[in-house]
């Protein structure tokens, strides 16, 4: 009797055990790559640095929480169980314990110490956008995005795309199958290339937005008058969709944003295809003071200059 009772208590601790292992395990499994998917349960490893970063962040103070939560609870299940009142326990009478309170005290400041010191480092790289190699503006409107390419001779707004608005506007309703991307499409895709360091600077015309695109890892608030940066450096082609984050009107829920990532040859040729389509060509690099020639006569001094291009003391006025 002993020996059969021995081995269903080994057998209900191993299930427990495995099952506690298949908890604390899960948040790794349900991670996903790119864009959230639906009853996703943990966060997204993303396609960028920057992701990862958060990632790391994110599962460091997840199983920090997860062993703190299976200590306490542990040690409270244990005890009111073993010490319950049906069993004669007679609690201990004391005021205080000055090692207790010194444990308690301490081991919480150096796991948080611990937590903030890569996290805080982690996100001093998340804003340092030294060494880009090329720079988007992003300015938010009621109810779009506009892209500019700066130096690049590029810009163009985003809308949400017409086919989702006129499902939306007809009171009909879409199915994933006939519309896997309704209301997170748009006319025109932001378009980057793949293994680049980009700088972002983020604002608005009207009211406060923010873009937001999940696989990347990051969220900015667009802000009227003030220019906000990040940056970004995505590792794999793809395409992946976010929205504004911020409520902006009534239309809030239908500013998507869809980011086109490609490698870097397929990028320039879209780029120059855009530019030829605008009629534009990227910003030339401002050209140094030209040399002298020789024979040049010397310039005339400032104050020789013809009474001509003086102002008058009556233009002035």
């Amino acid at each position: 009797m002993t020996q059969r009772s021995s081995l269903k208590s080994m057998s209900i601790s191993t299930q427990v055990s495995l099952a506690m292992a298949a908890l604390l395990s899960a948040p790794a499994v349900w991670a996903q790559s790119a864009d959230p998917k639906e009853w996703q349960l943990n966060m997204g490893r993303g396609v960028t640095q920057t992701a990862r970063m958060a990632y790391e962040a994110h599962m460091v103070a997840l199983w920090v929480c997860a062993v703190i939560g299976a200590l306490v609870f542990g040690a409270m299940g244990y005890a009111i169980f073993t010490f319950r009142k049906s069993k004669g326990a007679v609690a201990a009478q004391f005021s205080h314990n000055t090692t207790a309170e010194a444990l308690w005290t301490v081991i919480p400041v150096l796991v948080l110490i611990a937590m903030a010191w890569p996290a805080t480092a982690k996100l001093i790289a998340m804003y340092d956008t030294r060494e880009s190699e090329m720079t988007v503006k992003v300015t938010g409107y009621q109810w779009m995005w506009k892209y500019e390419y700066l130096g690049q001779g590029v810009a163009f707004t985003s809308r949400l795309a017409r086919e989702s608005d006129r499902i939306r506007q007809s009171g009909e309703r879409p199915t994933a199958a006939s519309q896997p991307h309704y209301l997170l499409d748009v006319d025109n895709h932001l378009v980057l290339p793949v293994n680049t360091k980009i700088r972002f600077v983020i604002t608005a015309d009207d009211v406060i937005h923010a873009w937001w695109v999940p696989a990347l890892g990051w969220k900015q608030d667009a802000i009227p008058g003030i220019v906000n940066e990040a940056w970004t450096n995505i590792e794999q082609p793809g395409v992946y969709r976010g929205q504004c984050a911020e409520l902006c009107g009534k239309d809030h829920g239908f500013m998507p944003i869809v980011v086109e990532v490609l490698p870097k040859a397929e990028f320039q040729r879209w780029l120059a295809s855009r530019r030829s389509a605008s009629g534009t060509a990227p910003a030339a690099a401002p050209a140094g003071p030209a040399a002298a020639p020789p024979s040049a006569a010397p310039a005339t001094p400032a104050g020789d200059a013809a009474p001509a291009t003086a102002a008058t003391p009556t233009a002035a006025l």
